[in-house]
């Protein structure tokens, strides 16, 4: 027995792993379980590939531990298992590291540096800490081979790839359609989830949140409660995002939650209106106190609003009800729109229990639009700015970024000069005028319009990609492909 099994004297583990090593490679241990079994049995293991442009990590470790298990379990099973290394060597991040370094952007590629170096430092800065995975792989004992790497970016790899996505479409197995995805303007491409949670990704800052005031539209709710037949009634639904306002094409509704109809007087106006919300959050905005508080005593900028609540329905008995255009800038063409929609996603945990739909900005908007026949409006494009139909000659001007983030100092002095130009007969005094961002100025023209309800500053967390991506990564409808294998 002391012949076929070595005796240890004392537990060292670290010993014990370099004298194991170190037999592995004298007897070149994993090339003979390869070679020694037949390759009529073959299982063959590509490596899920890591990114050789950071350093490995202790989950890595894991990772690839629970890989190796597959592969030596079939190995002892008499399969001849070939294990091919790859790197990953994804895109954004590294052009991000290569422009810093460079002390260029985007713009002055193939002007200040061919395109040729500037895929040359790419490729350089990917493959950064190959000699520090390669010395991790040996060192946990990962039998993997490292020699002849497939890497994303080769040649080889990219044709692969078509080949693939070409016997799918030989297949009529593609299609083009639309999915939702984080899209950064600033370095101009779409995010992945995994650039979204670099560290550093996110920060906390103050935005501006508004309760919009959707007019309702049509006979079918004045059949649901035909007392309020002369009196227009207004859903109300919370954003933290009022530059997708625009871009509204349905509200969504909760089929099991209870609405109620509350008559109220509105802060701004302060005129009687008749409002519709979710009951379990009525109290956020009606203090029951003031439900006995007299209308005929209500004086303009009492801070005590008199209420009462005049009837409650269900969800579900607004569906199909129709609404006036909140901003009727430009019409959908791809489908209905300016309905009330059953959404699966309407919680009562916040705003009113009425969700604004803009399907180009949300993924739930965009699955619930496609559900019940609701066309979109896009009217932000690629690098962060309105298009120029978003426009009314006071409150917004077309063709501006929907953040001003996006503004250098002396872009947002210029546009601070155009808004106290434009609001001069909005605003008595602009001299003092500060900058108003787009969330901003929509809740005053809403305000100035009868249809704002409540504003005001939310702290919410916003995604930041690198150092040169300086706002919110804002969620673009892009065209892309999707695959449907039948």
């Amino acid at each position: 027995m002391s012949q076929l099994y070595k005796e240890y004297k004392s537990l060292n583990l670290p010993g014990i792993a370099d004298e194991i090593l170190a037999f592995w490679e004298r007897e070149n241990i994993f090339e003979k379980s390869v070679s020694e079994r037949s390759a009529e049995q073959p299982f063959v293991f590509y490596e899920g590939p890591p990114s050789a442009n950071g350093m490995p990590g202790i989950h890595h470790v894991m990772a690839r531990a629970i890989k190796d298990i597959f592969c030596r379990y079939q190995t002892l099973k008499g399969k001849q298992v070939k294990r091919k290394a790859g790197w990953d060597t994804h895109g954004l991040p590294i052009e991000l590291a290569v422009e810093k370094t460079l002390g260029i952007t985007k713009e002055d590629i193939g002007k200040k540096i061919t395109v040729e170096d500037y895929n040359k430092a790419c490729r350089r800065e990917v493959m950064k800490y190959t000699d520090k995975w390669e010395e991790l792989t040996r060192i946990m004992g990962y039998w993997v081979d490292m020699s002849d790497p497939y890497i994303t970016y080769d040649n080889k790899y990219i044709e692969s790839v078509w080949w693939l996505l070409q016997q799918l479409f030989n297949k009529n197995l593609l299609y083009k359609g639309f999915t939702i995805q984080p899209y950064s303007p600033a370095a101009g491409t779409g995010l992945s989830s995994h650039e979204l949670n670099q560290p550093g990704c996110y920060r906390n800052v103050k935005d501006t949140s508004a309760v919009a005031m959707f007019k309702v539209q049509g006979s079918k709710f004045k059949e649901l409660y035909p007392a309020i037949e002369d009196t227009d009634v207004f859903f109300l639904a919370w954003t933290t995002t009022p530059w997708t306002l625009p871009s509204n094409t349905a509200l969504a509704v909760g089929k099991n939650i209870d609405y109620v109809l509350v008559k109220t007087i509105n802060q701004y106006s302060h005129e009687i209106s008749h409002v519709i919300l979710a009951k379990d959050l009525a109290g956020k905005y009606f203090s029951e106190k003031n439900s006995e508080l007299s209308f005929d005593g209500y004086k303009p900028g009492d801070k005590a609003i008199p209420f009462t609540i005049l009837n409650s329905f269900k969800g579900s008995n607004l569906e199909g009800i129709r609404y006036e255009q909140l901003l009727p800038f430009v019409q959908p063409d791809d489908g209905d729109a300016f309905r009330v929609i059953i959404g699966d996603f309407v919680t009562t945990e916040d705003g009113t229990g009425i969700v604004h739909i803009a399907p180009s900005f949300g993924a739930d908007d965009f699955r619930v639009a496609k559900q019940n026949g609701i066309g979109s409006l896009t009217l932000v494009d690629k690098r962060g700015r309105f298009m120029p139909e978003v426009q009314d000659g006071t409150f917004l001007y077309g063709e501006e970024f929907v953040k001003e983030d996006y503004y250098n100092d002396t872009e947002k002095a210029a546009e601070l000069d155009i808004q106290k130009q434009k609001l001069s007969g909005f605003i008595k005094d602009t001299s003092k005028l500060q900058y108003l961002s787009v969330d901003e100025r929509i809740c005053l023209k809403l305000q100035n319009e009868n249809k704002l309800f409540k504003k005001k500053n939310t702290n919410t967390t916003i995604r930041i990609a690198g150092e040169q991506i300086n706002q919110c990564c804002t969620i673009h409808l892009t065209l892309g492909l999707s695959v449907f294998l039948k």
